[in-house]
């Protein structure tokens, strides 16, 4: 699949604060990729240098193989950008100030007013074509932002946090718009809510600090077996019984309320057979075995992962 959207070795610098730090990814036609991270990771500003709106310090960026420095009017020919708090003008109605903005993506006549109704339709709009954009609610608001966004029928959509603050009525409307967009749109979405990522997008990078952890958070889950055990031994026992067992990545503790019996979580390659080894390694080292259950890891399971590994790596 070739790339529609490319970023190569981003650096963006904010003074002495490095906001983005080396960050490179590709992303293909069709595809609903999102942007996870906590508050002031990086996210907007990578979706502000993809959109045109700051100049990379260092790197390339490329979207629909236009330079976004170099070519930034093509770029925007082919890509809508809504921001977390998006921007209406309030002294417009909801019609005219969609006509407006199709009349800058370069729609007239017939066309726009086409263009215009599918648009409200597509977004549940014609209630409130005649209200001024100051009258919206914040619902209604994001409706309209993401409505002036799919005029002219760009290739890549960019969607910061576009469920921030909406009811969960209005949540699960944004994210089965996002849903219908698939493979008509390249679509990108930031958000540090883990569930509505996990919900919408088809792949998930996670981003931390400015630094790309992964380019695929979801197939992390393809790429190791996670096991849950419990076992009445000393840590420093089981560790060492299951840590020299051949497959197995990593071994840490989690909380437990039962006195007596500490609980694991084990990494482990995808192999079949290692949960038995895991088993008899510690059956043979006479260490009981009150639970051992296969995990399927979620996005929130692999993000606290990730976090943890960066942060062991960057101590």
């Amino acid at each position: 699949m070739s790339s529609l959207v490319l970023a190569q070795h981003v650096t963006k610098w904010y003074g002495p604060r490095r906001a983005v730090s080396d960050v490179s990814f590709a992303i293909g036609q069709g595809e609903i990729v999102g942007l996870l991270g906590p508050n002031g990771s990086g996210k907007s500003t990578i979706f502000r240098m993809l959109t045109g709106y700051l100049v990379p310090t260092s790197g390339r960026m490329e979207v629909a193989g236009h330079d976004v420095v170099a070519d930034s009017l093509a770029v925007r020919r082919v890509i809508s950008y809504v921001p977390e708090d998006a921007p209406l003008y309030d002294h417009m109605r909801v019609g005219e100030f969609l006509h407006f903005m199709a009349s800058l993506k370069g729609s007239r006549g017939a066309a726009a007013k086409a263009a215009v109704e599918a648009a409200a339709e597509r977004l549940d709009l014609t209630c409130v074509m005649s209200l001024l954009t100051a009258k919206l609610s914040r619902g209604f608001r994001q409706r309209v932002s993401i409505a002036q966004a799919l005029l002219g029928n760009p290739k890549v959509l960019v969607l910061d946090e576009p469920t921030s603050g909406l009811d969960p009525h209005q949540v699960i409307a944004v994210r089965d718009l996002i849903q219908s967009l698939a493979g008509s749109h390249t679509v990108l979405i930031a958000s540090h809510i883990l569930s509505e990522i996990e919900k919408v997008a088809s792949r998930v990078m996670i981003l931390l600090d400015g630094t790309l952890l992964t380019a695929d958070a979801l197939q992390e889950r393809a790429e190791e077996t996670l096991l849950r055990l419990a076992a009445a031994a000393s840590e420093a026992t089981v560790r060492d019984i299951v840590s020299a067992v051949a497959g197995v990545r990593d071994v840490t503790v989690e909380p437990s309320a039962a006195s007596g019996t500490m609980h694991y979580l084990i990494r482990a390659e995808p192999r079949v057979a290692v949960a038995a080894d895991v088993v008899a390694a510690l059956v043979e080292a006479g260490v009981g075995v009150s639970e051992l259950a296969e995990v399927r890891p979620d996005l929130e399971r692999i993000f606290l992962d990730l976090t943890r590994r960066a942060s062991r790596m960057a101590a």
